[in-house]
Order: C-alpha cells, then structure tokens, then sequence
C-alpha cells in the first residue's frame, strides 16, 4: 500500500463514521492536497472544504478549513 493508497487517519472505522465538517455538517471524505499530504474533504456540494491531517490526526478547526478544489 502507497502514500497515496491509505486513508488519510488511522482512526477506528466507528470513530472515523462520526468526522464531521464542522462548518457544513457534512461528511469527510479522505483525499490527496496538491503536495500529497493528507487531507479530509467535505462531501458538502455548495461549499467543499478541506481540512489537513497532521501526523495522522485531522485538524477539523474553522480557521484550518480551504476551499477544495
């Protein structure tokens, strides 16, 4: 399994269904930044947002939210 291949948290599955963007409400989605790092992206389809994983834990803070694109 590559970089690219693993989900972007090693959370349990059950504590990984209950991630939420905190701004939209909407569920994450794990993805790929433009860099490769991990991020979570907001399934919301009138604003997606991403949001950094750092070091396996998600920064799921408003002022850490981008645009996705």
């Amino acid at each position: 399994m590559t970089a690219t291949d693993r989900p972007a948290t090693d959370l349990e599955p059950w504590a990984r269904a209950l991630l939420r963007c905190p701004v939209t409400g909407a569920e994450l989605v794990d993805g790929r930044d433009a860099d490769g790092s991990p991020v979570l992206i907001s399934t919301d389809p009138e604003r997606p947002l991403r949001y950094p994983v750092l070091d396996g834990i998600p920064v799921l803070l408003v002022d850490e939210a981008r645009p996705a694109s």
